[in-house]
């Protein structure tokens, strides 16, 4: 938390790239007023020569510098300069939680997102949002699924083209793109193509990318309600199946901004298909074998959450020091020593686990928890049709017993 002064405000302005020209009057009157003004070089560079103030520009990284920064000007009349609204993917979010709401002054400009739509004619309710700047391009991977609107924020001139290869990849070739770089400029630009055929670069690295998504004939949609098909995952076998996975995620019940771990994760189904359900919600498999590790990690970027957190090493040695988890998966039952004891205790109150066994073992570590802490025992028996001779039959699977309960 930053020391700087409590009765001294920060003010922190949106500008465009139509520069101090379009900024509304309360913008141009705080920075004239600053003494020191914070912000990126570009934006730095927009304001006119004759402002008093001391400009500082960011430091890279920037976010762990931030409240030394802060602390340093600590006292003075403090400006931060931000692109567009400085709370859509922006510094603004980052000053309230280091300094709380009554300590920011947020004056923000036009977004590149209001601008964006306003040149497309798109509603900008039914548009998603995603940024790739100081972000895994590989996030947009969740959001195609045919007829979606989609803006992506770039980092520099050269995001066009690596999202375009992306959707091409991801059987999205068809998919219409419009790059729309400097909005708000006399040097606006606007490109439209289609993915599988992006060759153009926009001239500035100021730019978004707007794509309506169209899928390929062949391409599966993949929804992220749980219960992917087992194929969409790399696995060697270590996979919960997907009816099995189905009902644990409804058991331990995502929602937003809730943590999971995934306690080993085998190719990290479980994990990824919790982080598909809402992007604000964080995952962490812990995985002892490094093959299996590494394809946990393929899976995450393939199924467009490459955000997972994957810890390598044994439970429970493995779990020392990771943060407290809003739910908990143990996909291979309980039997291992003192797992059980070292996940309940991390589990916040009103916490979910749920407990998978395929042997008698398992199934008896988990009936005999069951009978100390309570819960749901269910067992999930799934049979599928298939070729038998020259009829079909029914081919049982393995059953798996779940054990489900919330921490008091």
């Amino acid at each position: 938390m930053s020391t700087a002064n409590p009765d001294q405000p920060v003010s922190v302005v949106g500008i465009g790239a139509d520069g101090w020209a379009g900024l509304p009057d309360p913008g141009r009157t705080a920075l004239a007023q600053a003494e020191v003004i914070l912000g990126g070089r570009r934006q730095l560079a927009l304001l006119p020569a004759d402002l008093p103030a001391q400009r500082v520009p960011w430091p890279t990284p920037l976010l762990p510098a931030l409240p030394t920064l802060l602390d340093d000007h600590s006292g003075q009349r403090l400006c931060v300069l931000a692109s567009g609204d400085p709370l859509w993917f922006g510094i603004g979010a980052h000053l309230v939680r280091l300094l709380g709401r009554d300590r920011v002054r947020v004056l923000p400009h036009l977004s590149a997102i209001t601008l964006a739509c306003s040149r497309l004619g798109w509603p900008v309710e039914q548009v998603t949002v995603r940024s790739a700047v100081a972000r895994d391009l590989d996030r947009v991977r969740r959001e195609l699924v045919p007829g979606r609107l989609l803006l992506v924020l770039s980092p520099d001139a050269t995001t066009p083209a690596t999202l375009a290869q992306l959707l091409v990849d991801a059987g999205y070739g068809p998919s219409e793109l419009t790059v729309l770089a400097a909005l708000g400029s006399e040097h606006e630009q606007r490109i439209d193509g289609h993915a599988q055929q992006w060759h153009a670069g926009p001239a500035d690295d100021l730019n978004i990318v707007a794509v309506r998504t169209v899928a390929a004939p062949d391409t599966r949609v993949l929804s992220t309600t749980p219960g992917l098909p087992d194929d969409a995952f790399e696995h060697d076998g270590a996979l919960t199946k997907r009816e099995a996975r189905a009902s644990a995620l409804s058991r331990l019940a995502p929602t937003p901004g809730e943590l999971l771990w995934d306690v080993g994760a085998g190719s990290g189904s479980i994990a990824v298909e919790w982080l598909r359900t809402d992007p604000t919600t964080a995952a962490i498999a812990i995985e002892n074998r490094a093959e299996r590790a590494d394809r946990i990690i393929r899976n995450a970027r393939t199924l467009g959450v490459p955000q997972l957190r994957v810890v390598r090493g044994r439970a429970p040695a493995a779990l020392a020091d990771l943060p407290s988890p809003d739910a908990v998966f143990v996909g291979g039952g309980l039997t291992a020593p003192e797992l059980f004891d070292a996940v309940w205790a991390a589990l916040r109150p009103g916490g979910r686990l749920v407990a998978h066994a395929i042997t008698l073992e398992g199934e008896r570590a988990l009936v005999d928890q069951a009978a100390r802490h309570g819960g749901d025992l269910t067992r999930l028996s799934v049979e599928r049709a298939g070729p038998l001779g020259s009829f079909t039959g029914w081919a049982p699977a393995r059953p798996v017993v779940q054990w489900a309960v919330s921490r008091p």
